[in-house]
């Protein structure tokens, strides 16, 4: 994970008046350690930073102070986070074993918050370019709606025949 301050927009900086990250760059093993190189997609995309993470970002910007190419977050002996240190710091394995999601990967999270954007209203091809996706047929892939959007999106058809566009109600024909 190579999050650096260059990455990040906030309103009052410069022309931002959005608070996002740029995903420019991924840290993955190697033989000689952990190297930085571009996204699978090999383009940035900028990603939404929602209310509740903020005031971490802001916390971690303000103590790194103006040093554009400073990492956001460091791994132990200050350098980069790799998976393991991840799983390590964030105990991955025993939570995902006590809440009983042994299988849970951290890709598999991707999923969930791609969903729940979908779910909250976000179009699929906004979607899409926050995913760094190619196409919206690997977007799709990812989102996985729960019975109640389901029940939702057969209520929602059903309000909108209700509303009557002539005087004689819906016109519903066999095609």
């Amino acid at each position: 994970m190579s999050i650096r301050v260059q990455d990040f927009a906030k309103p009052g900086w410069s022309a931002s008046s959005a608070w996002t990250w740029t995903v420019r760059r991924q840290t993955t093993p190697s033989p000689g350690g952990a190297v930085d190189k571009g996204t699978k997609g090999k383009r940035a995309r900028v990603v939404p930073l929602i209310l509740e993470v903020r005031d971490l970002v802001t916390q971690r910007l303000d103590a790194l102070g103006s040093n554009p190419s400073a990492r956001l977050f460091t791994g132990p002996r200050g350098g980069r986070i790799t998976t393991a240190v991840l799983r390590d710091a964030t105990h991955w394995d025993d939570v995902v074993t006590r809440l009983g999601y042994e299988h849970l990967r951290r890709h598999d999270l991707r999923h969930t918050g791609l969903t729940w954007m979908a779910d909250a209203g976000v179009p699929v091809h906004v979607l899409r370019k926050i995913a760094g996706h190619g196409s919206l047929t690997t977007t799709q892939r990812y989102l996985h709606p729960d019975m109640r959007s389901i029940s939702e999106a057969g209520a929602a058809l059903s309000a909108h025949l209700a509303v009557r566009r002539s005087p004689d109600g819906p016109r519903l024909r066999a095609v």
